[in-house]
């Protein structure tokens, strides 16, 4: 199949398809979402995570986030969820949100540099969304940079970090609608901490539930 897919204009749904079994198979493929464009792979698939932490020259200590579909596939790849975490998502799914939740036996540990916990996002965008649910599987997807690089919001500038040879696809989606990361919370004692500040606020989450922890 081609090796660069233009969604600019219009979703080729069959063409997603077919991606999504690329990224089935372990394949690498670079994509957008609706905070910059990610570079993802099986997220249960042992070797092609290896295979991409190798890609980004992102160290095997920096553990990397999980995309899904559903709270569905949330539930699969994660285990012991409080209410308050239910609530966060139930909130803020789909959308600019990552929950660091406990993981489960399903995830494999060189996603999580060997930790407990494994970061969740279900995304906004068409591309990323549809991506997930046709893969029928959580897709392990950092930012599409080389690490230590500024995050892609354009595929014009993440191409010149990443060939065709090491890259299975490429998709175009135009610029990220958002152009910054997601804001990560850690939930601790029912209280939600906020690692990182992304495009929902801290008083976003109060308004939800109450009390937050700013730990940046």
């Amino acid at each position: 199949m081609q090796k660069y897919i233009d969604f600019r204009k219009e979703i080729d749904y069959e063409k997603l398809e077919e991606v999504a079994n690329l990224i089935k198979k372990g394949k690498i493929v670079i994509f957008p979402t609706e905070t910059v464009y990610g570079i993802g792979t099986n997220g249960l698939d042992e070797n092609a995570i290896k295979r991409l932490y190798e890609v980004k020259k992102r160290p095997l200590s920096k553990p990397i986030n999980l995309l899904v579909s559903d709270i569905k596939m949330v539930e699969r790849i994660s285990k012991n969820i409080s209410n308050i975490e239910y609530k966060l998502m139930k909130n803020f799914f789909p959308g600019p949100f990552t929950i660091i939740l406990n993981k489960g036996e399903i995830v494999p540990d060189i996603l999580t540099a060997n930790g407990n916990t494994v970061g969740v996002r279900m995304p906004d965008g068409e591309i990323a969304r549809k991506l997930v649910e046709y893969a029928e599987v959580p897709i392990a997807a950092p930012s599409a940079n080389i690490s230590g690089k500024p995050s892609g919001t354009n595929l014009e500038t993440i191409k010149k970090d990443f060939n065709d040879k090491i890259v299975d696809c490429f998709i175009d989606g135009g610029e990220s609608k958002l152009g910054i990361a997601s804001t990560i919370v850690k939930v601790i004692d029912d209280v939600p901490h906020i690692l990182r500040i992304g495009s929902i606020s801290e008083q976003d989450i109060k308004n939800v539930v109450g009390k937050v922890i700013v730990d940046i």
